[in-house]
C-alpha cells in the first residue's frame, strides 16, 4: 500500500490513475479508524483503486472544542485500512492543507444552520471547504460518507449538485457497537460509566421510529425522547430534531413522501456523540431500490 503525504505528489499519482482507466475511490476520514470507517472501505470495493484520507481537520473544530485531543494513531490506521483493502493512504499536514493564511472557503447555505449547525457555527465551512480541497487533490470518481453524520452527507450531496461536481456521493449505513451505540472514534473518551448510558441514545431513537410507524404523532414522540433523554445520568440534550432528508427541511404534516430523518446531540461531559434514524418515505422507498447507496443515504 502506498502512503502519500505532499498534495502534488498525490495530484499527480491520481492523475496517473485516471489516465490509465482506474476508477477511484475515496474514503475522507479524520483518522482513528473503527468498524464504521473500515466498512466505508467496503462500501468503496466496487472500485479499482481505494484512497483513504487521514487529516484531522482544524478548520470545522470550533472555540473550546476537542482538537487538541482527538484521538491520533497513524500508523494503527494505515495498518487497518490496508488491511481492509485500501491501496493509498493521504496524510498531509495542516500546514500544507491550509498554507499561510487563506481566503477561499466554500459555504452552503441554509442547510448548516440547522441541527448541528445550529450550535457549531462555521462547522460546515469548514467540512465542505476541506473536502472540496481534498476532491481537488485526489481526484476520485466516487467518495463514500457514513450515516451517522447525516447532515455532512446531506450537506455533501447538496454541494456536489449545486458546483456541478463530477463526483457520486455514496452513503453506508450507521456501524453500531453490540449494544447499539453508534461507531465514533470519540466513543474511546467516554468513561466507563457514560459509555454504558450511552447506549440508551440509539435505543430512544429506535423507540421513536417504531412507535411513529404504528400511527403515533411524531411530535408527541420528539418531546417524549427529549425528556428520556435528559433522564439518562450524565447526558446533556443538545437537540433531538425530525427534518425531511436530504432537505432538511421542517416536515409538514401528512407528508408521508418526505424520507424522515430522526436526528440527536447530546454530551457526556467533554464527549459529544451523534445519532440518527432513517425513515424513507414513499421516493425514498423508489429510489433505493433503483440504486441503494448511491446518491442519497435512503
Amino acid at each position: 500500500m502506498e502512503r502519500i503525504q505532499n498534495i502534488r505528489q498525490m495530484q499527480e499519482r491520481a492523475e496517473s490513475l485516471r489516465l490509465s482507466g482506474k476508477r477511484i475511490a475515496f474514503v475522507p476520514t479524520m483518522g482513528y479508524l473503527h468498524e464504521g470507517h473500515l466498512s466505508l472501505i467496503d462500501a468503496a470495493a466496487d472500485c479499482d483503486i481505494i484512497i483513504v484520507s487521514i487529516f484531522v481537520n482544524p478548520t470545522q473544530f470550533g472555540p473550546g472544542e476537542d482538537f487538541e485531543s482527538y484521538p491520533r494513531d497513524l500508523e494503527r490506521d494505515i495498518a487497518l485500512a490496508e488491511g481492509r483493502g485500501a491501496h493509498i493512504v493521504f496524510h498531509p499536514s495542516a500546514l500544507d492543507m491550509y498554507g499561510g493564511d487563506p481566503l477561499t472557503g466554500v459555504e452552503v447555505a441554509s442547510i448548516t444552520e440547522v441541527l448541528c449547525g445550529a450550535s457549531r457555527k462555521g462547522h460546515f465551512r469548514g467540512v465542505t471547504t476541506v473536502l472540496t480541497k481534498l476532491f481537488h487533490i485526489v481526484k476520485p470518481h466516487v467518495a463514500v460518507f457514513g450515516q451517522k453524520d447525516a447532515q455532512q452527507a446531506a450537506v455533501v450531496l447538496k454541494m456536489v449538485e449545486d458546483l456541478n461536481m463530477d463526483i457520486r456521493i455514496r452513503i453506508a449505513p450507521i456501524v453500531r457497537e453490540s449494544d447499539g451505540l453508534a461507531m465514533s472514534s470519540r466513543n474511546v473518551r467516554l468513561e466507563a460509566e457514560d459509555r454504558k448510558n450511552a447506549a440508551r441514545l440509539s435505543q430512544i431513537l429506535f423507540g421513536i421510529r417504531d412507535v411513529f410507524a404504528n400511527g403515533e404523532p411524531l411530535d408527541k414522540l420528539l418531546e417524549e425522547g427529549r425528556a428520556a433523554i435528559r433522564k439518562i445520568p450524565g447526558a446533556s440534550l443538545e437537540y433531538l430534531e425530525a427534518r425531511s432528508y436530504p432537505e432538511l427541511q421542517a416536515l409538514k404534516n401528512k407528508d408521508s413522501d418526505a424520507n424522515i430523518l430522526i436526528a440527536l446531540a447530546a454530551r457526556f461531559g467533554k464527549v459529544r456523540l451523534i445519532d440518527n434514524v432513517l425513515i424513507p418515505g414513499e421516493s425514498g422507498r423508489k429510489e433505493h431500490e433503483k440504486a441503494p447507496g448511491e446518491r442519497n443515504a435512503l
